[in-house]
């Protein structure tokens, strides 16, 4: 019953969030290749990306069956605005059957969650570890998109699960561990750093099942290595069995030791130059913004300030007691490289990076450390039910009150959603999710105003009968009435922007997102 109600607010939370949200900025794209694999076969758009993910969209937008004329010559962002805005299908409609296989993803991972807690700390130790993760304001925001973040790190939970199932059946588990991690890659390339260390973690599997076994070991890390590239072909050939490529665009050099990785994967050619793309991307000078603080570049310590932002403070309490009960108490250590190596090394991965953009690159943090949270309850102090109990109810409370606005969450101890504007952006705040909320707005206060818009997003203000002028493209003397500045844009706001907010008045405010200003 209690699976049953943290799974249940959570699905509620999730589909709210998809029935009311309009596209975010990366789900257009995402969708209109989903569309293209299902009507084509063809790899040609989104390559940065593999396509499992976008397999996993694609079975929804099969049942919305949006129009889409074939043999669409445009870049992937023209792509998508055409598929939702362009070709006469109801964006709202196909949006929500895009996300839908995502939100049953998301909720299938808390049930994985709910296992490998139980396998480790018993049922007091699993019903902990899935109210941390159903509860999560990161994960239900991004399990409600048609994105690819939450089924990656899904996937790598579900292999660590596996593999620690296998040091009693290495033969069943490791090559379905593989098999998971493959799923995994073969939806996001920023899991790879990961691979050495589950391979390593295989091996130290096979070896408990069968000690001083050197052999085996080092076969049971070959062949979860093996499965999982055999994973990533399978879902290449899904889309097209011929595994047809030519490039649809210019595909950065790699060289060094970088290039020289990509050039050995044992991986299809698709993969190989997404993975150069992203390393094109990676070396792009790309805009953040911290604590108030517009720089260019990354700052090592962006995720983990993000993070204590957008994090429930009791999670943060208990996550911090998991991660250090699951090393300190003798019977867990054996679980400590299951459940904190992968994370640590792609937390790592994701702070050396260049984009600056969201706890959305470090969503497998409340899926592992929910997991070792629920070991607390191992603890044999008189006040570690009621501790826990108190900080568990304490995370509800923190999740429950921003409903059902996930997306800008932040805690307490910086001031809830309405304040995170002033710490952060993209998707962390304001990922264009809000278009519809703000065309409600308009006609409901402001009905006959001139209104002025600067929207960060990808979805077409006009679409949702908002009539409005760009602000950066009058005189400012002209500018009055109501300006509308999407809270991403304000962040970065220079020049003209910047002097249009300082001379007006901040009067309303749309889903902690986007600001209203009187001028």
């Amino acid at each position: 019953m209690l699976v049953a109600l943290l799974l249940g607010q959570m699905a509620v939370a999730m589909v709210t969030a998809a029935v009311r949200q309009t596209p975010t900025i990366d789900e257009p794209v995402y969708v209109g290749t989903a569309a293209v694999y299902l009507d084509e076969h063809s790899l040609r758009f989104n390559p940065e990306h593999p396509p499992l993910g976008k397999l996993v969209i694609a079975a929804g937008v099969a049942v919305a069956d949006p129009r889409l004329e074939p043999g669409f010559e445009g870049d992937q962002t023209a792509l998508g605005r055409r598929l939702l805005y362009e070709s006469g299908n109801d964006p709202w409609r196909v949006m929500f059957w895009a996300r839908l296989p995502v939100i049953v993803l998301t909720l299938g991972f808390g049930l994985v969650v709910f296992a490998f807690a139980r396998e480790l700390a018993g049922r007091a130790g699993a019903s902990v570890a899935l109210a941390l993760y159903a509860l999560s304001p990161d994960v239900i925001a991004h399990g409600s998109l048609a994105t690819l973040d939450v089924p990656a790190a899904g996937f790598v939970l579900t292999s660590a699960w596996l593999l620690w199932r296998a040091r009693s059946r290495p033969r069943l588990y490791v090559p379905l561990a593989g098999a998971a991690f493959g799923a995994a890659l073969a939806t996001k390339m920023s899991v790879l750093p990961a691979l050495p260390v589950l391979v390593l973690v295989a091996a130290v599997s096979v070896w408990c099942a069968a000690p001083r076994r050197v052999l085996r070991a080092v076969a049971g890390g070959a062949v979860f290595a093996l499965t999982a590239c055999a994973a990533v072909w399978v879902a290449y050939l899904a889309v097209d069995p011929r595994l047809r490529w030519g490039p649809p665009q210019h595909i950065p050099s790699v060289g060094g030791l970088r290039g020289l990785t990509v050039h050995l994967l044992p991986l299809p050619e698709p993969f190989r130059d997404g993975m150069r793309l992203q390393f094109g991307l990676e070396n792009r000078p790309w805009q953040g913004f911290l604590f108030g603080r517009l720089y260019t570049g990354s700052l090592w310590y962006y995720l983990p300030a993000a993070l204590l932002v957008k994090t429930p403070l009791g999670a943060l309490a208990l996550w911090t007691a998991g991660a250090v009960t699951v090393t300190a108490l003798r019977p867990l250590r054996p679980a400590a490289p299951y459940l904190l190596a992968a994370p640590a090394v792609l937390l790592a991965a994701a702070m050396y990076g260049s984009r600056d953009f969201g706890t959305r690159y470090a969503v497998f943090l409340p899926m592992f450390l929910a997991v070792a949270a629920g070991c607390v309850v191992l603890v044999r102090r008189r006040w570690t039910p009621a501790v826990t109990a108190a900080l568990a109810v304490f995370v509800a409370v923190s999740s429950l009150r921003t409903f059902p606005f996930y997306l800008p969450y932040s805690n307490e101890a910086f001031g809830g959603p309405e304040r995170t504007r002033y710490r952060l952006h993209d998707s962390n705040v304001d990922w264009g999710q809000d278009l519809g909320r703000l065309a409600d707005r308009l006609k409901e206060r402001y009905r006959g105003e001139p209104v002025w818009l600067v929207y960060k997003g990808a979805g077409v203000p006009a679409y949702y009968g908002i009539d409005a002028r760009d602000p950066r493209r009058a005189a400012p003397d002209v500018v009055h009435g109501v300006l509308v500045v999407s809270d991403s844009a304000a962040a970065k706001a220079t020049g003209r922007l910047a002097e249009l907010i300082d001379s007006s008045r901040r009067i309303d405010d749309v889903g902690h997102s986007i600001t209203l200003y009187r001028r």
